[in-house]
């Protein structure tokens, strides 16, 4: 088998992964946020109010607006993300449209938006998470956050989507509708941010203690984690300290904790949040 067909072979997951995400999100849409006049941003809350304004398809309008999007992203983004951005778009332009016959699950607005949100959101990560995107304000969130990598791609939407949210809000001149619309792209942001990093964060651990010996030696033994001891000095007593780091799972913070106390309660400990860890003992996505 040569390495073309091997390739293209090891696309086929990823493929099947952006194909589900965007069956959620055309269900989230057509179940929820359409119906309901939900313009939640993107080019789908644009290709909304087109709907409801002149009764033209949701999907036509996205793919139509998402064609400069598209060229962009291609010399951008890559051969690679622009192949799975035009899958995934004319895909899900399609699946909003075929499935436009499915009947609203309900008109409460704030259930529209919690279960709208969460299957938009659900949708677009799985599709994130496989290099793509549905163009439109997520194709724009994918460039930024490759220039700016510092914010999340949640962050970023969160802040252009607000534009389209007040541009609906304008044409349809009820800006209650606005604010269920804000609540909903909030939610979509969160949804993202689990889906591509994950719930279960890393901390990171800092000990100093005397004890730093056997400290770390029973870490790396019961938890199974690397330890890096570090040079410090407490300023008020002028005394050289060691400094033990150990990035753990949450999981793992009792256990560490109890480890401390058992060796030295005089410790100081404290712990803060790492949002990505990369490397041996965490679960990373290799670049391709």
């Amino acid at each position: 088998m040569s390495s073309r067909i091997k390739s293209i072979v090891g696309e086929i997951p990823s493929f099947l992964k952006i194909s589900t995400g965007c069956l959620i999100m055309a269900l989230g849409m057509n179940l929820f946020l359409i119906p309901n006049k939900i313009a939640a941003g993107g080019l789908s809350g644009i290709g909304i109010v087109i709907y409801h304004l002149f009764n033209f398809p949701v999907g036509v309008s996205v793919l139509i607006l998402n064609i400069p999007l598209f060229l962009i992203s291609w010399k951008l983004l890559g051969t690679s993300f622009g192949v799975k951005t035009l899958f995934s778009t004319i895909l899900f332009s399609l699946l909003v449209d075929g499935t436009s016959f499915l009947r609203p699950m309900t008109d409460d607005l704030i259930l529209s938006v919690i279960f709208g949100g969460v299957l938009v959101g659900l949708g677009l990560g799985i599709i994130f998470r496989n290099d793509a995107t549905t163009g439109g304000t997520d194709l724009a969130a994918k460039i930024f956050h490759k220039l700016i990598p510092f914010m999340s791609i949640g962050q970023i939407l969160l802040i252009t989507d607000a534009l389209v949210v007040v541009l609906a809000a304008t044409v349809f001149g009820q800006y209650e509708l606005a604010l269920y619309a804000s609540v909903s792209i909030f939610i979509t942001a969160r949804i993202i941010d689990v889906v591509v990093v994950g719930i279960n964060y890393s901390k990171a651990a800092y000990i100093i203690s005397l004890q730093s010996g056997r400290i770390s030696s029973r870490i790396l033994e019961e938890l199974n984690r690397g330890v890096t001891e570090l040079k410090g000095r407490g300023m008020f007593t002028g005394m050289d300290r060691p400094v033990l780091m150990c990035v753990l799972r949450s999981r793992d913070i009792p256990l560490m904790k109890k480890i401390v106390q058992d060796e030295d309660p005089q410790a100081f400990i404290f712990i803060s949040d790492v949002r990505e860890v990369f490397g041996e003992g965490f679960s990373f996505e290799q670049k391709r």
